[in-house]
Parts: structure tokens; C-alpha cells; sequence
């Protein structure tokens, strides 16, 4: 018969319920919406894609999904107004991938689009970084809610619709007519002064334009164009679990 030291014994059951009682790191996608979304998912280059890039979510539902275990970048988005044509061809007013498919497979969404981008697992105290981007527009109101995480861990996002107030020159309508998307002003004019491109990429070059301020104003929390500081910064470690929060 084996003999076990009870000092082995101790560490042993420590150890067991150490790691039964260490909760998974979790992201969840929350639709607070009335209506269905199509949330999708893009890694950035050499990460893995996760949930296939892209599912379906009926209104006032959610999906949870472990996070990555090892360092991983990407971003999320809603899709809205999507259809199946009776060629079986999948696609969307705002946010669609391109695909023809309900999943994204690691393909970006085309604007105007709302965004979650996320950093995880980066540096010394597996601190995960989270941000809401209108830089490519808006189409639905989206916040990032951590869930326990130490340090400073703030909720971040845009909870109002501007859908409603979009000026006239940014709109995207649907065949209907009603207002689905608003764009930046980079996607509208197409312009290096609203993209911060050529001459204007610099921090010092690109500023703030009356286009910006119309998201900034409404959603202080996000980045409104793509050399721009949020209101709120954050140094989050090891969050138990990310919401993303479609109308919250």
C-alpha cells in the first residue's frame, strides 16, 4: 500500500480546490435589443477566431463563451437587418462581413458599424484592455461591462441611439427608408482630413472635426476618429467576465 505524507495530502486537495473554485474567463454577448442581431467576431492577424466570427441573437437573449487563454486582440460587432436570400446568400443593411454566411470567419464587418475592441492578456498582471469605437460609424448603442477584474475597470460605450439624430449628410437608410447606419466622415466625404491620412496622420495633424463631435459629444467614453482620446482609461486585471451589451 502507498503511503502519502499529509503534508501531499494537504498541498493536493489545496491545489483541487483551488482550481474548482477558479472561475473560467468568460465573454458574453448580451442583445438588450427588441429585435434579432447578428453579433460578429474578428481577430486580429495570427489569433484565433472565436464562435466561427459570427452567430445569431435573439432580442433580449445572450451568449457566453470562454476568452482566450493566451493573449488575443480582435473586435465585435452587431450586424442588423440581415436576410437569407432564396440563392441561400446571407447578408446584412450595417456590419456585413462579406461572406454570404451567417459566420464570419475572421473577415472584418463594413461600416457604419459600432465596436468592442478588446487587448487580453497583456502584460504583467494579465490586465485586459477594452474600448468602444465609432471611428467606422454607428449602428447600434454598445457598451463593455466588466464583470469583478482588479484595478480599474470602468463601464465604457454608447447607450444612446444615435440613430435618431444622425445628421441628414451621414445617414445610411434601408430600402424602407428608415435610418440604419450613420457614418463618419470619413466613410461620408472620403476626405484625409477626416481619415487622418497622408499629411493628417499624425496626433498633432489630425483634430476633431464637427463630424467627431456629434459622437463625442453624445458618447464621451469612445473613440470618435482615429487619432482620438476617450474620456475614460482603464487598467483592468483579470476580469472574471466582459459583457458586450447591444442597447444597453
Amino acid at each position: 500500500m502507498a503511503f502519502y505524507h499529509p503534508l501531499l495530502i494537504l498541498i493536493s486537495l489545496s491545489l483541487t480546490l483551488s482550481a474548482a473554485t477558479q472561475q473560467p474567463f468568460l465573454l458574453t454577448v448580451v442583445n438588450n435589443c427588441p429585435f434579432t442581431i447578428w453579433p460578429a467576431i474578428q481577430p486580429n492577424a495570427g489569433h484565433p477566431i472565436l464562435e466561427n466570427g459570427g452567430f445569431c441573437l435573439p432580442a433580449l437573449s445572450h451568449r457566453s463563451f470562454p476568452a482566450p487563454t493566451t493573449p488575443w486582440s480582435g473586435r465585435i460587432w452587431a450586424r442588423t437587418h440581415c436576410y437569407t436570400s432564396p440563392s441561400h446568400h446571407f447578408s446584412c443593411a450595417t456590419g456585413d462581413c462579406g461572406t454570404g454566411k451567417l459566420e464570419c470567419m475572421g473577415h472584418g464587418g463594413a461600416p457604419p458599424a459600432t465596436l468592442a475592441q478588446f487587448s487580453l492578456h497583456h502584460g504583467p498582471t494579465d490586465q485586459s484592455s477594452y474600448v468602444v469605437s465609432l471611428v467606422d460609424g454607428f449602428n447600434l448603442p454598445m457598451t463593455v461591462t466588466p464583470h469583478v477584474g482588479n484595478g480599474v475597470c470602468p463601464v465604457v460605450g454608447c447607450k444612446g441611439d444615435l440613430l435618431a439624430t444622425c445628421p441628414r449628410v451621414l445617414q445610411v437608410r434601408a430600402s424602407g427608408g428608415h435610418v440604419v447606419g450613420c457614418k463618419s466622415a470619413c466613410e461620408a466625404f472620403g476626405k484625409d482630413e477626416f481619415c487622418c491620412r497622408g499629411h493628417f496622420n499624425s496626433p498633432q495633424a489630425c483634430k476633431p472635426s464637427g463630424y467627431s463631435e456629434f459622437f463625442k459629444s453624445a458618447c464621451p467614453s469612445t473613440f470618435t476618429y482615429a487619432h482620438d482620446t476617450p474620456s475614460l482609461t482603464h487598467h483592468c486585471s483579470a476580469p472574471h467576465e466582459l459583457k458586450v451589451i447591444f442597447c444597453h
